[in-house]
C-alpha cells in the first residue's frame, strides 16, 4: 500500500474507524480522509489519530455529492461503508435504504467517475441473498432474492459498482459480510444485550425464540479480509464473502452476555418474545460459503463465539468508563 491514499466514507462509525486504526498504523499509507456526518460515527472514534498529519476528517453528508466529490479528489482508495446501520427501521420508514443506501452508493460511485479514484472497496451484506435456511450461499448463487430493503439495496449498490467498473474502468470489491462484531459498536444484539443487563439485570428481552443462527466475525478480521483483497483482486469487480464458518444462536448469545456482565447463571429471566426471527425482514439463518476469500490466503482469528464475546466486553467496558466520566 506504499503511497496510497484511502478516503472511508463512514469512517467515523464502528467498522470505519478500525479502518482508520489499520491503515494509520502502516508507515507506508499517504492519506486517510474520514467523511463523515456522524449521525452514527462518534469523534471519539478517532481521537487516538487526530495528531496524525496523514488524517483529514471531513463533516459532511453522502447525499452531498459536491462535497463528497471535493473530499474525494487526489484520493486512490475508496472505503465505502456509508448505509442506514438500523434494518429494522425500514418497517417504520420504507424508504430509509434508499435514501441512506443506493443513494449514497450512487454518489459514491459518481464521485469516484469524477475524481478518478482507482478503486472501491464496499461493504455490501449477506442481505442480499435472502432467507436460505441452512442452505450455504457462495457469491456465485442466484438468484438474489433478498426479504429486507437493507438487503435490495445492498444487492443494488452492488449493481451499481458493478455497472460503473466496467464503464468507466473502475476496480472494484463488494463484500458480504457476516455480522460484525467488535470494540465500538453502536447497535446490534450483543449491544443491546449489554444495555438492557446494565439496566434490567433480572431480565433480559430478547426478540424471536431464540433460535436465530448466524456468524459473528471480528471487525479486525473484517479489516484483514477487505485489505487483502484490494491488493489480491484482479478482475476489475468481484464478490468475496466474509464470515467465521461457524455460528452460534441468539440464546447462546443471551447466555454469553450475561456472563460477561457477571450476573450468577439462572439469576436472569431470558424473556423471549417467540416467533423464529426477530423482526419483519430478518434473516434467522445465515451460512456463508467462505472459499473464494480464503483462497487469496484470508483466514479468521476468532470464532463467531470468541468474537462476540470480546465484543460484549469492550461494550461493557466502554459503557462503564463512559459513565465514570
Amino acid at each position: 500500500m506504499t503511497g496510497s491514499r484511502f478516503i472511508v466514507v463512514g469512517g467515523a462509525g464502528f467498522i470505519g474507524s478500525h479502518f482508520a486504526d489499520r491503515l494509520l498504523a502502516d508507515a507506508a499509507v499517504a492519506r486517510v480522509t474520514i467523511y463523515d456526518n456522524f449521525s452514527s460515527g462518534r469523534e471519539w472514534h478517532l481521537s487516538g489519530h487526530l495528531a496524525d498529519p496523514r488524517l483529514s476528517v471531513v463533516r459532511a453528508g453522502v447525499e452531498d455529492l459536491g462535497a463528497l466529490t471535493r473530499a474525494m479528489d487526489g484520493h486512490d482508495t475508496v472505503i465505502h461503508l456509508a448505509s442506514n446501520p438500523d434494518i429494522a427501521k425500514a418497517i417504520a420508514e420504507p424508504a430509509i435504504d434508499f435514501d441512506q443506501g443506493t443513494l449514497l452508493t450512487h454518489h459514491v460511485v459518481e464521485a469516484a467517475r469524477r475524481t478518478g479514484a482507482r478503486q472501491i472497496l464496499y461493504a455490501s451484506g449477506s442481505g442480499v441473498y435472502g432467507d436460505l435456511g441452512e442452505v450455504e450461499a457462495d457469491e456465485d448463487r442466484g438468484p438474489l432474492l433478498p426479504i429486507s430493503t437493507y438487503g435490495a439495496s445492498k444487492l443494488a449498490g452492488e449493481a451499481l459498482i458493478c455497472s460503473y467498473c466496467h464503464l468507466f474502468e473502475l476496480r472494484a470489491c463488494a463484500f458480504r459480510f457476516g455480522n460484525v462484531v467488535g470494540p465500538r459498536q453502536t447497535h446490534g444484539v450483543g449491544y443491546d444485550f449489554i444495555r438492557r443487563l446494565l439496566r434490567t439485570p433480572d431480565r433480559l428481552s430478547i426478540l424471536g425464540d431464540g433460535t436465530q443462527s448466524k456468524s459473528y466475525i471480528h471487525v479486525s478480521d473484517v479489516v484483514g479480509a477487505v485489505l487483502l483483497a484490494a491488493d489480491r483482486t484482479e478482475e476489475p469487480f468481484r464478490v468475496y464473502n466474509v464470515a467465521t464458518g461457524d455460528h452460534i444462536t441468539v440464546r447462546e448469545i443471551a447466555e454469553l452476555a450475561v456472563e460477561c456482565v457477571g450476573l450468577r447463571s439462572g439469576c436472569t429471566e431470558l424473556a423471549f418474545g417467540g416467533g423464529d426471527r426477530g423482526w419483519k425482514g430478518d434473516v434467522p439463518v445465515v451460512r456463508l460459503d467462505t472459499s473464494r476469500i480464503r483462497a487469496l490466503g484470508w483466514t479468521h482469528t476468532m470464532s463467531s463465539r470468541e468474537a462476540m464475546r470480546r465484543s460484549m466486553l469492550a461494550i461493557l467496558d466502554e459503557a462503564t468508563t463512559r459513565a465514570a466520566r
